[in-house]
């Protein structure tokens, strides 16, 4: 209405003048602005945001909340020491007043942040109270993101690149607890830094002859594909020292900086080593890849896939076209299955993913299959991911009859007031759902968020079981499946929620190590023979790296069920590209055989490594934060070399002529530091620190001491690793150690094979499961799915 309209309706009446004009043009809820709108992940930075309160206001007790994805790795904010990295601040600053207008009476702001301050996916919240009084339209909250007034650093941001990064802004204008969003998220790209590293991806292990195709990429410091970058490689390929390849390829100058390398001679057998470097780079380090060339192969080559990925149309990061082109362009997969959570997946979404893995799917050079995740908590069974191996127009999330099998139904576009309905709920029902053709579906558990329960198994439809991803290494889950007595594969996956899927590298936060991988088995790179393979359990499992476990007895491959008369005779190979620290064997007891391959090389009189390692539970927040010393009293200490950690944040560093301070997270992966030292043997060895987790709750700043084991110390004497060779000591959590051991100045070797006498002892199931799991200096691990020989008399 207008002033006219007004005293017609009211007559006479006293309020602010031209206010009403002003709060009818006013948005009702305000709007967001923000200093910024490009970021290089992992950059240092200031943000600022700009609440200007809109026509409703914000009455007493109200609460304004900047949030965003919860998987996001943004450093951790805090708001207790100003001058530190990190802090986040609020203020108010008021905005004019009109003609007879009272000022607003808030008093303070107070400001705090909140890891699940506000619902899924937009669960990292900053939550600004206000304090006695109201605010009026026009005031401003100004909150700063890594405030630097004060002197502190700023605040270090998203490791991972992200299109469309939100910041989505709530406000609770009655002080009700009720938040409605503020429109027009704000919006960040943030991008890749410049080119620190070359990376290759490609098969390990080819026949002779066969077609290999590499791939090479530019990655920056956090692990990011560069963009737009077009550097000349220089590109070389020796076999037995002699030169069989080489020449120059550029990167585009626009789109990801990836070449394919598809020319490369498998005309001969051996070892080729494939070498690139960036032409006048000299501060970014060559690459070497390694490609086994085999006449005896039974197939053409090994085949890798992700069977686990997300995408934004539930919780992972960029679009699922994006994450599609990500794997098959950059990662080099082969094989590539999604795994929308199940409850966060609409209708609309779910077609049209499946109609881009249609699409993108091409018999012989990319295989796609759509997937969800099943999310049901522990208590139900855990999580399950549903591979749709049949090529069909998949059940879900409705089947022919009508019923829906998701978990159950809950995602951000229902509205804050809709009810959960649940559909495949418990486990069984999800079994229920697809068990008449359990040959066309693939049903995985896993230990993600919601770790699996090994209590329920169905033989038929889960063949596989997912021992690792970004999330961690598992390797207890598969021994425990052995201990039960299922006959279940060995898999790993991404589980990748930050764009980087096929073996992503790993950030910060929840998602500590590599994405993983399954190596599969197959005859052809087909949708229909993938699928048999992976339902045959002919595959091995890799902690992400384009490494090769493979095991077999007689005519029988890893996966297999047997029989076999009297003691049976197993051969493994492994392939990697660091170097093969041991290999061991594994039955439904246990650790059954081991080869210690630093013993077989010699031990050197001075190099001796500390590993430590595990998780300290099993369930989400598993990660062991590790900080401590290393002190060598009575010893000289030359050089050192960290093995295993995953990212710049983690490090190691001398702090005197006899210690060594580190500070790492393990997820049940392990780390280690090698040191080439004099006179160990006669000196002390001492390891101490803290072990923290991940900070949900409080004060970031304050930690989260493990309780069963807050600190460790541990001190050995040098004579002792010296007649032991490895001397291993047990902390509290899942898996978690200590361990001292001697090493050898030679190189480990790439490639290892053997052949072991297995006993004919039946296990109590009435057969005897064998794996390997072979390990690599810097932690890569590789595990065989099982063979399952039952002896006979």
């Amino acid at each position: 209405m207008t002033e006219l309209e007004l005293s017609r309706k009211l007559g006479s009446y006293v309020a602010p003048r031209g206010l009403y004009e002003q709060l009818k043009e006013t948005p009702f809820l305000g709007s967001v602005r923000c200093n910024a709108s490009v970021l290089e992940a992992g950059a240092w930075t200031e943000i600022v945001l700009d609440y200007e309160l809109g026509a409703a206001g914000m009455a007493d007790g109200s609460v304004f909340k900047a949030t965003f994805r919860f998987y996001s790795d943004w450093a951790l904010f805090q708001t207790t020491d100003p001058c530190g990295a990190d802090y986040v601040s609020a203020e108010y600053q008021a905005g004019p007043l009109v003609s007879g207008q009272s000022p607003a009476t808030v008093q303070a702001l107070k400001v705090r942040f909140d890891q699940k301050g506000h619902e899924r996916p937009f669960q990292k919240a900053i939550i600004v109270d206000t304090v006695d009084g109201y605010l009026k339209a026009g005031d401003h909250i100004i909150v700063r993101i890594g405030d630097r007034r004060y002197g502190g650093p700023g605040t270090r941001s998203q490791t991972f690149v992200e299109e469309n990064f939100r910041i989505r802004c709530y406000v609770d204008p009655l002080g009700t607890s009720r938040f409605a969003a503020i429109p027009n998220d704000v919006i960040l790209q943030i991008v890749p830094g410049e080119v620190s590293r070359l990376v290759f991806t490609g098969p390990r292990l080819v026949r002779l002859g066969a077609r290999a195709v590499m791939r090479l990429r530019a990655e920056d410091a956090w692990g990011n594909t560069c963009r737009d970058k077009p550097y000349a490689l220089n590109i070389a390929a020796t076999r037995a020292d002699r030169k069989v390849h080489g020449g120059e390829v550029v990167f585009p100058a626009h789109g990801w900086s990836v070449v394919t390398l598809d020319d490369l001679p498998t005309d001969a057998a051996g070892e080729l080593i494939v070498t690139a470097s960036l032409a006048g780079q000299p501060a970014v380090a060559s690459a070497e890849s390694y490609l086994a060339v085999d006449k005896d192969l039974a197939c053409e080559r090994m085949y890798y896939a992700d069977l686990h990925v997300h995408s934004e149309d539930t919780i992972g990061t960029n679009s699922t076209s994006y994450n599609l082109a990500y794997g098959r362009d950059v990662s080099g997969l082969d094989v590539l299955a999604f795994a929308h959570n199940d409850f966060n997946i609409t209708k609309d979404r779910w077609d049209e993913t499946v109609r881009q893995i249609d699409t993108i799917n091409v018999d012989g050079a990319f295989v796609a299959y759509p997937g969800v995740e099943w999310c049901g908590s522990s208590c139900a069974g855990g999580d399950h991911n549903v591979v749709y191996l049949h090529g069909r127009t998949p059940e879900f999330p409705y089947l022919k009859s009508g019923e829906h099998v998701r978990a159950f139904e809950w995602n951000e576009d229902m509205g804050a007031g809709a009810h959960i309905e649940p559909g495949a709920w418990p486990l069984e029902e999800l079994w229920a759902a697809y068990a008449a053709d359990s040959e066309g579906h693939l049903l995985i558990p896993h230990v993600g968020g919601r770790r699996c329960v090994l209590d329920w198994h169905h033989p038929a439809l889960e063949r596989l079981v997912e021992i690792g991803s970004s999330w961690g290494h598992f390797g207890w889950l598969y021994q425990e499946a052995m201990e039960r007595g299922y006959k279940i594969g060995a898999s790993m996956a991404g589980d990748e929620h930050r764009g980087r899927c096929g073996g992503g590298v790993p950030g910060t936060a929840v998602f500590g190590t590599k994405g993983g991988l399954a190596g599969v088995v197959a005859q052809a790179l087909t949708r229909q023979a993938i699928g048999r393979a992976l339902r045959a359990r002919h595959t091995f499992a890799t902690t992400g790296e384009r490494t090769v476990g493979l095991s077999r007895c007689g005519a029988s491959i890893q996966g297999d069920e047997l029989k076999n008369k009297g003691p049976a005779l197993v051969d493994y190979r492994f392939l990697g590209d660091a170097g093969w620290d041991e290999i061991a064997a594994y039955d439904h007891t246990g650790l059954f055989w081991r080869r210690n391959l630093q013993e077989e090389l010699g031990y050197s009189p001075r190099k001796i490594r500390i590993r430590w390692g595990g998780a300290r539970i099993k369930d989400r927040y598993r990660a062991a934060a590790w900080r401590g010393t290393i002190t060598l009293k009575g010893a000289v200490i030359h050089n050192f070399t960290a093995r295993g950690f995953e990212h710049k944040e983690e490090a190691c560093w001398r702090e005197g002529a006899t210690q060594i301070g580190f500070r790492s997270e393990t997820y049940g992966d392990a780390d280690a530091i090698e040191i080439d030292c004099t006179d160990w043997a006669s000196a002390t060895l001492r390891i101490e620190g803290t072990i923290d987790g991940y900070v949900k709750v409080g004060d970031v700043r304050e930690g989260n001491p493990f309780e069963p084991c807050p600190s460790f110390s541990w001190e050995v004497k040098g004579e002792d690793l010296l007649r032991e060779a490895a001397l291993r000591h047990t902390l509290p959590g899942v898996e978690m150690f200590l361990a001292w051991e001697r090493m050898s100045e030679q190189a480990p070797p790439r490639e290892v094979s053997g052949r072991i006498t297995v006993s004919p002892e039946n296990g109590p199931h009435g057969f005897r499961p064998v794996y390997f799991v072979g390990r690599q200096i810097d932690d890569a691990k590789v595990w065989t799915s099982a063979l399952f020989i039952t002896f006979t008399n």
